[in-house]
């Protein structure tokens, strides 16, 4: 085994949660602060809480609030109306060689 490759080990580290529980376990850090732990979770409590660290739950309903309030067009949507543009401008294309000649000195006039 190689030497000096392994962290330094802490047989009291001091674990301390949001709720205030305290224990101590072994690990490579001398403190821990952790959110939840076995005394507050829902899962060993059988109490449904929020567990709301820096804001989350409000940031993922607003989120949620912002994608329902966007209008969300699907692909034929979004097909169609690329389909239709093609067409207009295919619509207000000159016809014949004259239009064209008229719509060139249009715009010679109006640079000069």
């Amino acid at each position: 085994m190689k030497a000096k490759i392994h962290p330094k080990w802490f047989n009291e580290c001091k674990v301390s949660c949001a709720c205030g529980n305290t224990m101590t376990i072994g690990a490579t850090v001398p403190e821990l602060a952790i959110d939840v732990c076995s005394g507050c979770h829902p899962f060993f409590t059988g109490k449904m809480k929020f567990v709301d660290a820096a804001g989350r739950v409000e940031a993922f309903k607003a989120k949620q609030k912002g994608a329902k309030a966007k209008k969300s067009t699907s692909k034929a949507d979004k097909r169609k109306a690329k389909r239709e543009k093609k067409l207009q401008e295919e619509l207000s294309r000159p016809d014949t060689l004259t239009e064209v000649r008229k719509q060139t000195k249009k715009k010679a006039t109006k640079k000069a």
